[in-house]
């Protein structure tokens, strides 16, 4: 399918190492799209010099840039080179502050979108907005993560209640302790995308990437089940810090392959037989065997390059016990997924609801054909779906599958209710 989207530069690239990016630009407020808002990339490490300006479409898209990056080879084995290139991105649309991004990690071969949100402008008040992104974990050097008990006794029993995929989830950019730092609401299937993103690196292999989105999912809702910080006091569910939970930066940039892999799955844990809650699945760098009881992300990482399975890695890790469960129990959603992908001449309530759903949203993503709205699953049903996918990073089907309703349902509740980040 052709992408309306991507421009490549070859004349500029000179290691023959390269990765695709995009910006997709909004208003904080209601996740509208920004149109004719300005931007400009820079090599972080040559700053005056502006490698692209851009403008973004009616959908708040830039065109797709291709830029240098290291060789592959440095993402995929533990090297003292930083295996990513930094760019820095400053964005500006009129009547909205500026926005300045230190800076997106671009990786070869990989596609990433960059997500900013624009506040509306205050003059004098609000003029600009600085975002730091700080390295990988793998390259960083943040204190580890110290062991705890995976499974929190008091959370079970009989009134244990039933697991839910939360809309939002509430983080504390530092440690608990900090009062001064800020506290982020997030919607909660971006911030596992952005966790994933900051602590491994996305060339690694696919079944990799599967399993420790699993890991990052259940270790979440494991906070948020048992309410780990609020008994403590505290007024958020997560923070920010490896060293107590998992790395996360608001604003940076979502490669897309892991975006896919956390949309498909995003309702999934991980379980031990006869225990409620999510399972605390915890992780540290190292190589195989090195951190008893978490999984070893670089040991990750050497399974799935072996051909193990995303279950056969989190059970080489976790013991054969670990299993993967799921929950229909979604937070935010008026309508289910009725389990089965919908298609062209696909007819019933389920058609008509994400009929709604679009016909709302194309009204405020105006590049999405206008769908039927009676019940059909018609070709301008297609059509939309297939535009929606193209604008939202979906692979452009026009099948209505897990992934898309889900994803559809959380547009149409940001466009229509403007809550979160």
């Amino acid at each position: 399918m052709f992408n309306k989207y991507k421009i490549l530069y070859q004349a500029q690239l000179g290691s023959g190492n390269s990765g695709i990016l995009q910006l997709q630009v909004i208003n904080k407020a209601n996740a509208y799209p920004i149109e004719n808002a300005a931007v400009q990339i820079y090599n972080k490490n040559n700053p005056s010099r502006v490698l692209y300006s851009l403008i973004t479409d009616i959908s708040g898209k830039t065109p797709e840039v291709e830029l240098i990056t290291p060789p592959i080879e440095y993402s995929l084995e533990v090297t003292p080179y930083q295996p990513y290139t930094e760019y820095i991105i400053i964005v500006t649309a009129k009547g909205y502050q500026t926005v300045v991004i230190n800076s997106a990690q671009v990786l070869p071969v990989i596609k990433s979108i960059q997500p900013v949100s624009m506040s509306a402008l205050i003059p004098g008040i609000n003029d600009m907005e600085v975002i730091i992104i700080d390295p990988n974990y793998l390259f960083g050097t943040d204190t580890p993560k110290v062991y705890e008990n995976d499974v929190k006794e008091y959370a079970e029993g009989t009134d244990a209640k039933p697991v839910m995929i939360p809309e939002f989830i509430t983080v504390h950019n530092g440690v608990p302790s900090n009062l001064a730092a800020r506290k982020y609401i997030v919607q909660y299937v971006s911030y596992v995308k952005s966790v994933v993103c900051s602590q491994i690196y996305a060339t690694w292999p696919e079944e990799t990437i599967h399993a420790y989105s699993l890991v990052v999912i259940s270790f979440s809702l494991n906070r948020i089940y048992t309410n780990w910080y609020k008994r403590q006091g505290y007024d958020f569910d997560i923070t920010s810090m490896v060293s107590f939970d998992q790395k996360w930066f608001y604003g940076r940039n979502i490669y897309t392959n892991v975006s896919r892999v956390v949309d498909n799955i995003f309702n999934n844990y991980l379980s031990r037989p006869g225990i409620i809650q999510p399972i605390l699945t915890q992780a540290c760098r190292g190589e195989l065997a090195i951190c008893p009881a978490m999984i070893s992300l670089w040991g990750s990482k050497e399974l799935g390059d072996r051909g193990y399975t995303a279950i056969e890695i989190l059970r080489y890790f976790f013991g054969d016990t670990i299993y993967v469960n799921s929950t229909n129990n979604i937070a935010g959603t008026e309508v289910l997924w009725p389990g089965t992908d919908l298609t062209l001449g696909s007819s019933g309530k389920a058609v008509g609801h994400i009929q709604d759903q679009l016909i709302t949203i194309s009204g405020v993503y105006r590049a999405i054909t206008v769908p039927e709205d009676d019940g059909t699953f018609g070709q301008a049903t297609v059509a939309a779906i297939s535009d929606f996918q193209e604008i939202f990073n979906l692979p452009a089907t026009g099948i209505l599958d897990f992934a898309t309703w889900y994803k559809i349902s959380r547009v149409y509740a940001r466009i229509t209710r403007g809550f979160g980040q």
